[in-house]
């Protein structure tokens, strides 16, 4: 038996656009409330076609080891964070 579980909660958006801002938006909150959260790993899906997954986050490998933060589709350089989330 494994010590490590996964959550599989399926939440419905009315399209891809807004699937990934809301599974981005859900990553980012609950990464800030646990650190084992996978933000890379997020995927969304169709209703039916729940075997065809459409990536939220780059998650390309940047030097020194991070993975890039930003949404999939970003045209700007790759980041380790959003620059969104620096404002204060």
């Amino acid at each position: 038996m494994t010590d490590r579980w996964v959550i599989h909660l399926p939440i419905t958006a009315p399209d891809l656009h807004r699937a990934r801002i809301f599974a981005r938006t859900a990553a980012r909150v609950l990464a800030r409330l646990s650190a084992r959260v996978e933000p890379g790993g997020v995927t969304v899906s169709a209703e039916d076609q729940q075997n065809v997954r459409h990536w939220v986050f780059c998650d390309r490998l940047l030097p020194g080891g991070s993975r890039c933060a930003l949404p999939v589709d970003h045209t700007s350089p790759c980041s380790r964070c959003a620059p969104w989330l620096n404002r204060r």
